[in-house]
């Protein structure tokens, strides 16, 4: 699995010949965007900072686009939306996802705003294996309740996002005991490179 970021909570997650997007953003938005090829598109909040649909759509890949909550299978990746609980600062809903791929298990937050995101939900994702998670504040989680929110799921894995300038990662860092990081350009790994791992911080670098 090859993991990839692009910025704001844009991820291209790569393995074998499928390729996932998470929350590209839009053409529309202010934000920097990237576009390439994707299978799978998952689309947490409909938001110009993540909705951009359009953008993975490339080539020869029209991307299979999932808004929402529920449960899918495309190309033998399963995957599952929760609702989290309540609209964010913005006022809009945001799904939290949870996919199975090579034995892994991921969990993408989204623009998750509440670390009290219910016993039920909590249960249904399960065992994580890797969590993406945002930490800027303001409309979501703040650097401190991502990392509380990240150690009662038990992630063994943790990929911040969702974040702007340096003090934030600086305080997500501090959270999990480490000083500093140096963000690599993306991430390879297998499920044998998780043994072991227990609320582990990857620092990923926004490409482009």
């Amino acid at each position: 699995m090859v993991i990839t970021y692009f910025g704001h909570q844009y991820f291209k997650v790569q393995f074998g010949d499928i390729t996932l997007a998470f929350n590209p953003i839009s053409k529309d938005s202010k934000l920097k965007t990237a576009r390439f090829g994707a299978d799978i598109a998952l689309i947490s909040i409909n938001d110009e900072d993540s909705n951009g649909e359009d953008q993975v759509s490339f080539g020869e890949r029209n991307a299979f686009v999932i808004r929402g909550p529920g449960e899918y299978e495309v190309k033998d990746v399963f995957i599952k939306g929760y609702l989290s609980d309540g609209k964010n600062k913005k006022g809009k809903l945001n799904t939290i996802y949870t996919i199975s791929l090579e034995g892994m298990n991921i969990c993408f937050l989204g623009a998750l705003s509440t670390k009290d995101i219910g016993a039920d939900t909590k249960a249904a994702l399960g065992d994580i294996d890797i969590l993406f998670t945002p930490i800027g504040g303001n409309d979501v989680l703040s650097p401190a309740e991502a990392y509380k929110l990240a150690v009662s799921l038990g992630a063994k894995l943790i990929i911040p996002m969702h974040y702007e300038g340096e003090a934030a990662i600086k305080t997500f860092l501090k959270e999990g005991g480490e000083s500093k990081m140096s963000p690599q350009e993306k991430l390879t790994l297998k499920k044998k490179d998780l043994d072991g791992k227990e609320g582990e911080i990857v620092v990923l670098a926004a490409q482009g």
